[in-house]
């Protein structure tokens, strides 16, 4: 199996780096993505911060550049509207979408409209110095960079385009203190298309739980879902 792995709100790539040795050490192949506009040294154009279309067309065209082979396709957090787009269009070339504590959009919704009230006002109190990029939050790893405001807020469109027989996991950090993602999360387990899991560790479960994580991603069958043992 290919992991492609999507980090989400001001995180790159670094922060699947222990899920990606676990994984590798089992022979599985792993790609971690770091976002346009959160680079570790600045973004291109400060000007300019890339919205979620950009970030979804960022991921598709690495999606469309893999061999063939079965890919998992995973997302934490912001990025669970990045690979619900990915997969909108290209769901013929997935063998698994992952939600990893991540938000499952229908079409219309954004980060800001699934989010809680919290997260709201932390991105609007985050973005006050230029209203293009939200702050870094405090607790974060050094390495977290200011995330484009304009991600947070655009709706993702979804047609249906693609259509795709990949398996559908959600993995749950747990009812972590202002989460915004339980109430999902059981609505999930009560619907036969997904597979739930969860490692009740908070939100940033590649950071906090890295074994528990990458063996509940290297259990996934390499062909669609079915209904869930839970």
């Amino acid at each position: 199996m290919k992991f492609l792995m999507v980090p989400g709100g001001w995180q790159g790539g670094w922060v699947f780096d222990a899920v990606a040795a676990e994984l590798r050490r089992e022979g599985h192949r792993v790609e971690a993505v770091t976002l346009s506009g959160l680079e570790p040294d600045a973004p291109a154009d400060t000007d300019r911060p890339p919205n979620l279309d950009d970030h979804i067309a960022q991921v598709a065209g690495m999606v469309e550049r893999s061999d063939g082979s079965p890919l998992a396709l995973c997302g934490h957090s912001y990025a669970g509207l990045v690979i619900a787009g990915v997969a909108d269009r290209l769901g013929d070339r997935l063998a698994q979408l992952v939600f990893i504590d991540a938000y499952v959009p229908d079409d219309g919704d954004s980060c800001w409209s699934l989010t809680s009230d919290g997260f709201r006002e932390l991105f609007i109190a985050g973005a006050r110095g230029d209203g293009r990029w939200v702050a870094v939050p405090d607790g974060l790893d050094p390495r977290a960079r200011p995330h484009p405001m304009a991600s947070f807020v655009q709706s993702v469109r979804l047609g249906g385009g693609s259509g795709g027989t990949y398996g559908r996991t959600y993995i749950s950090g747990g009812a972590w203190a202002g989460s915004p993602f339980v109430a999902l999360t059981e609505r999930l387990r009560a619907d036969s298309r997904w597979r739930v899991h969860e490692i009740p560790v908070g939100h940033n479960i590649a950071r906090r739980d890295p074994q528990g994580l990458a063996a509940v991603l290297g259990a996934l069958p390499t062909g669609p879902a079915r209904p869930a043992d839970r």
